[in-house]
C-alpha cells in the first residue's frame, strides 16, 4: 500500500509538466498570449522546482516525511485546480508557480520513503516498479490530456489530475507510519534566498529580454543586476558560512563537476522539444490536440524503452552509455532539422521515440559517474545540487530557444515579404506563383499568413539547431571523465 500511494503521488507530479505541453496552443488562445509569454507556463513552474528541490531534506528534517510528502500532494492537487480555473495569464503562472514550488519534495521523498520501507532484498525490485511507473505515468497523461481539451478545453486536463490527487493524499495519510521530525534544523536563509533571486532574475531577463528589446529596456537592466548582485551574495555567502545552504566544495572533485556540466545540459534537452512542438505543430502545420498528445506520449514510451537498455548498458563503462545516449540526442535533433510543415505523425512519433530512449539511456550512467566519487556524508546535499541544475538548464534553454523563434520569425518574415513587389520578375512567371493571388487585399492576406508560416519553421530549424549543437557539446566532455571509482565513506 507504501509502494501505491507514494508511486501514485510521484508519477501524479512528473504527469502534469508533460499534460502542459501539450495544452500551450489552446492556453495561448485563451489567454490571448503571444508564444513567448505562454512558455511561461512550463519555464516558471520547472524554476520553482528548481529552487525548492533542495529545501526537501530542511522540511523533512522540521516536519517529519509522512507530513511533508502528504501535505505536498494535497496542495499540489489544490493548485492542479487553480491552474484549470486561471482566468488569465498573470494567474495561470502565479498557479504554476506554486505548482511546482509546493510538489518539488514529492519526487526525492518518494524516493527515500520506499527505500526506508522495504528490505535490501525487495529495493531493487520496488526501485524499477517506482521507476517504470514514472516514466509510463507521463506516456498516458498527454494523450488522455490531449484527449479531453480537444472533446472540452484545455481546463480539463487539469480537472483530470486532481481526484486521483486527493486520492493519493488519503493513501499516503493512511499508510505511512507516523515519524518523528529531526528537530528545528537551521535553514541558511542567506544562501537559499539569495540564490532564489539571482535564479529568477534570470529567468526573467531571458524570458522578457527578447519582448522589451534586451539591454535597451530599463527593466532588463535592473534585472541583471538584481541578479549579478544576488549572485555575488550568494557566492561569497557559500565560500565563508560554516553550514552553507549549497556546500561549493563539491565541485573540487572532477567527476562530480563534469557530472554536474552535463546534467545541465541533460536538463537543456529533456523537455525542450515537448515545449516547442505543440505550438509548431497546432498552430503552423494543423494538428489536433489529440495528435500532439500522442506525438508527446511516445517520448514517454521511448523512456521506458531507454530505462530497460540502461539496465544493460550499466554493465558497460557509464561513459559507453552516455557518448551513446548523447549520440541518439544529436541524429534527433538533426533530424528534427529536416522536417518542414508537410510533416507527418509517423515521422514525429519516431522521432520522439527516439528521443525518449536517449534520455532513458543516459540517465542511470550519468547518475552513477557523477556520484561514484561522492562521499556518503555529502550525498543529498551533492543529490540537491544535481536536481537544482537539471530543472535550470530546462528552464533557461526553453527561455533562449522561444526567444530565438520569436527573433527569427520577425527577422524572415521582414526578409521574404521584401521580395513580393511590382518590381520582382520572378513574380510575373506562373510557375512561379502558381495559385497566389496579389491583386486583393485577401489573396495578399493569405500569402502574408503563408510567409508568416515559413518564417516561424526558420526559427524553429534555429532552435533545433541550438538543440542539436548542445547535445554534441556533450560529447567531449563525457571523454574527461575518470574511471569508476569506489565511492569514499
Amino acid at each position: 500500500m507504501i509502494l501505491v500511494a507514494v508511486v501514485l503521488g510521484s508519477t501524479l507530479y512528473a504527469t502534469t509538466l508533460l499534460i502542459a505541453s501539450t495544452l500551450l496552443p489552446q492556453m495561448q488562445g485563451t489567454m490571448s498570449a503571444t508564444q513567448d509569454e505562454i512558455a511561461w507556463a512550463m519555464t516558471f513552474n520547472i524554476l520553482a522546482t528548481a529552487v525548492c528541490t533542495p529545501m526537501t531534506g530542511w522540511l523533512a528534517a522540521r516536519f517529519g516525511r509522512r507530513e511533508t510528502i502528504s501535505w505536498s500532494v494535497f496542495l499540489f492537487t489544490v493548485t492542479t485546480f487553480m491552474c484549470g480555473a486561471a482566468d488569465s495569464l498573470e494567474t495561470l503562472v502565479f498557479w504554476r508557480v506554486l505548482q511546482g514550488g509546493l510538489g518539488a519534495p514529492v519526487i526525492p521523498l518518494s524516493q527515500t520513503i520506499l527505500l526506508d520501507s522495504f528490505p535490501k532484498r525487495q529495493q531493487g525490485l520496488v526501485t524499477s516498479i517506482f521507476g517504470m511507473a514514472v516514466v509510463i505515468g507521463p506516456v498516458i497523461g498527454p494523450t488522455l490530456g490531449g484527449l479531453l481539451s480537444e472533446l472540452y478545453s484545455w481546463r480539463w486536463a487539469f480537472y483530470m489530475i486532481v481526484p486521483v490527487g486527493f486520492l493519493s493524499f488519503a493513501g499516503l495519510r493512511l499508510t505511512l507510519p507516523r515519524d518523528q521530525p529531526v528537530g528545528r534544523t537551521a535553514l541558511d536563509w542567506t544562501g537559499f534566498l539569495s540564490l532564489s533571486v539571482t535564479i529568477a532574475c534570470i529567468q526573467l531577463v531571458l524570458s522578457r529580454g527578447q519582448r522589451l528589446d534586451w539591454y535597451d529596456s530599463t527593466e532588463i537592466m535592473i534585472e541583471t543586476f538584481i541578479a549579478v548582485l544576488a549572485f555575488w551574495v550568494f557566492l561569497a555567502h557559500s565560500l565563508t558560512a560554516r553550514n552553507p545552504f549549497l556546500n561549493l566544495r563539491l565541485l573540487l572533485d572532477r567527476n562530480y563537476a563534469l557530472g554536474l556540466v552535463l546534467v545541465l545540459i541533460y536538463g537543456m534537452l529533456n523537455f525542450t522539444p515537448m515545449v516547442l512542438l505543440p505550438p509548431l505543430l497546432q498552430q503552423h502545420a494543423g494538428f489536433p490536440d489529440l495528435l500532439i498528445g500522442e506525438i508527446v506520449a511516445a517520448r514517454g514510451a521511448g523512456a521506458a524503452m531507454g530505462f530497460f537498455l540502461a539496465i544493460f548498458v550499466g554493465r558497460m563503462d557509464p561513459r559507453i552509455g552516455l557518448i551513446g545516449g548523447f549520440s541518439l540526442q544529436v541524429i534527433s535533433g538533426l533530424w528534427l532539422m529536416s522536417f518542414d510543415l508537410n510533416v507527418g505523425t509517423s515521422a514525429l512519433m519516431a522521432n520522439s521515440f527516439v528521443q525518449g530512449i536517449a534520455i532513458g539511456v543516459i540517465w542511470v550512467p550519468l547518475t552513477l559517474v557523477t556520484f561514484s566519487t561522492v562521499g556518503a556524508a555529502n550525498l543529498a546535499e551533492g543529490t540537491a545540487v544535481y536536481h537544482l541544475l537539471r530543472n535550470i538548464g530546462s528552464s533557461f534553454f526553453i527561455s533562449i530557444c522561444v526567444a530565438e523563434i520569436v527573433r527569427a520569425t520577425g527577422a524572415n518574415y521582414g526578409r521574404m515579404v521584401e521580395l513580393v513587389n511590382p518590381y520582382n520578375k520572378v513574380l510575373a512567371l506562373p510557375w512561379v506563383t502558381g495559385g497566389w493571388d496579389f491583386e486583393t487585399v485577401q489573396g495578399l492576406a493569405r500569402l502574408s499568413k503563408e510567409i508568416n508560416r515559413q518564417a516561424a519553421m526558420l526559427g524553429y530549424i534555429n532552435a533545433f539547431g541550438f538543440y542539436t549543437l548542445c547535445s554534441a557539446l556533450a560529447i567531449p566532455l563525457i571523454l574527461l571523465i575518470g574511471r569508476r571509482a569506489r565511492r569514499p565513506a
